[in-house]
Order: C-alpha cells, then sequence, then structure tokens
C-alpha cells in the first residue's frame, strides 16, 4: 500500500467547496474557549461540507493565528458568522430548523439511534468546554443528542464531540441519499 499525495486525493478548492452542495447541517459553537477546538471543528466542517457555522458568546473569531493554526485554511471555506447571544439565535433557527443540542440530558437520543431525515435541516449546538451547552439552549432545542461514553471521564473534548457527530450524521444522511 502506497501512501497518497495531497495532489493524489481530489480535492475541492475553495471556490468549488463554495458552489458544492452541502450537507443540511449548521453548526453553532456557544462559549468555546480554546480556539485550537475552534479551528478544529471548522477543519472538520470542510472535510463533510457543512453547511455553515455560527460563532457564539465568547467564542473567538477568524482571522486569528491559533484558530488557523488547526484549521488549516477551513475558515476560508467553511461559511460563518458571529451572534453574540447564541439562544436568541437558536429561537430564529428554530422556526425552519430541527435544533439539536449535543449534551448528556434527560431522554438524549444516543447517536447510534438517532435517524436523521434527509428533507429536514438540522442545527447542532456544541457547548462551553466546561459547562457544555446551557440549560436555557437545551430548552430551545428540539431535542438532544448524546455519544455515549463508557469510561470513567464524564465527556469529550468539544472538537472530538462535533468530529464524532459530524461524521455521524453525514454518514447517515449520505447513506440515505443513495
Amino acid at each position: 500500500m502506497r501512501k497518497l499525495r495531497n495532489n493524489e486525493l481530489d480535492r475541492l478548492d475553495i471556490e468549488q467547496f463554495k458552489k458544492a452542495d452541502k450537507c443540511p447541517l449548521i453548526v453553532v459553537l456557544d462559549n468555546i474557549r480554546s480556539l485550537n477546538n475552534i479551528g478544529s471543528i471548522f477543519r472538520t466542517a470542510d472535510a463533510f461540507l457543512i453547511d455553515k457555522i455560527y460563532l457564539c458568546g465568547i467564542t473567538a473569531r477568524p482571522p486569528h493565528k491559533d484558530i488557523h493554526k488547526t484549521a488549516l485554511g477551513a475558515t476560508d471555506s467553511v461559511e460563518w458568522e458571529y451572534r453574540k447571544d447564541a439562544l436568541e439565535l437558536i429561537k430564529e433557527l428554530r422556526k425552519n430548523h430541527q435544533c439539536l443540542a449535543v449534551e448528556q440530558a434527560e431522554n438524549a437520543s444516543l447517536l447510534q439511534n438517532f435517524k436523521p431525515n434527509p428533507q429536514q435541516r438540522y442545527v447542532l449546538v456544541f457547548g462551553n468546554e466546561v459547562k457544555g451547552v446551557g440549560q436555557a439552549i437545551v430548552d430551545q432545542c428540539h431535542g438532544v443528542i448524546e455519544i455515549p461514553q463508557f469510561g470513567t471521564k464524564h465527556s469529550l473534548n468539544v472538537a472530538v464531540s462535533a468530529g464524532v457527530v459530524l461524521w455521524d450524521l453525514w454518514a447517515k444522511l449520505n447513506k440515505t441519499q443513495t
């Protein structure tokens, strides 16, 4: 087996990315402290053709060298917007989107059991590294998705959580479209 070179990977350029059909997922990052986490989530959003990222609260915005270090240019391809108040944003988006917090909560749907509707547009809310998604935002969401965990820790890193959830939903939506 030979490792492929970057020029053999057949990736989109930025203009092709912007014109490509996007996965019907919007990501909301609320009060994310780590610039490296923000950059990693941008890079993951690029990988799965995510429609848009909203950066809310204290979440830093590009351009920033520490975001760029992990995003590797994905801040140029993935559409993003800053909104100060995530709660107001969710109230606005919930009118036309299925809003889901990624959190541990009563009656949460386990990720492996969640079946997205390919005709529906989704908003996925990821919260602060320590406090998670705020209760007021959870209350405004249509539901909660939980990533099952079996070890001693109470949570995953937010960038890892975003990677797991975005991959899972992209794969499920892609499978239903073929």
